[in-house]
């Protein structure tokens, strides 16, 4: 059974460095990619919920192509409380 799509965006997080929402639809498309909230609006609300709950924190911001990416990265305590809260 597959993980809800937000926990798979938290889970994510314990995998990278860092990413923005464009690299985790990417990242998740070949699991999720029916999902229909699979979209960078969506995902970029469930990384700003994760921010606000303390999972994960803004990294850095980039212009691209005169759009804002904003990258975000699990701290070692939200990367901590993700991993024992959603087992792989």
């Amino acid at each position: 059974m597959k993980k809800p799509l937000n926990f798979a965006i938290l889970k994510y997080f314990t995998t990278v460095d860092e990413a923005c929402a464009d690299d985790v639809i990417e990242a998740l498309k070949p699991e999720y990619g029916k999902f229909r909230h699979l979209t960078p609006k969506a995902v970029l609300e469930a990384l700003f919920t994760g921010r606000t709950n303390g999972f994960l924190e803004e990294s850095r911001y980039e212009m691209v192509d005169g759009e804002l990416k904003i990258y975000f990265k699990a701290p070692p305590e939200g990367r901590a409380t993700i991993n024992k809260y959603i087992p792989d």
